[in-house]
């Protein structure tokens, strides 16, 4: 349990991301073992394609969540509001310089 709000560290984030895309290659190259596999097998042409997809696609979509960091979090800005009676007297007033 967290008793902060604060970020997880960039060595955290760093390694989180690291560990999804060594995950997502070794889906990759099961899928690709596989495709083999059942392409050996079984003939089973629309799966073996399936598989192959699956392990083109794999390395990009790896890349992209490798290299994409965490939403920010969304927090409340703090803006200034005019009070009425903090405002002047007669803004419209004319100056008289003289």
């Amino acid at each position: 349990m967290l008793i902060t709000d604060a970020q997880p560290s960039l060595f955290e984030e760093h390694a989180a991301r690291k560990r999804r895309y060594v995950l997502t290659m070794a889906v990759r190259a099961l899928s690709l073992v596989l495709a083999t596999v059942v392409y050996t097998a079984t003939h089973i042409v629309w799966l073996v394609l399936a598989l192959a997809l699956l392990g083109t696609v794999l390395p990009w979509i790896a890349v992209v969540m490798a290299n994409d960091a965490p939403p920010k979090k969304k927090q409340h800005v703090n803006r200034y509001n005019a009070r009425p009676d903090r405002t002047l007297e007669n803004p419209r007033a004319r100056v008289i310089e003289g």
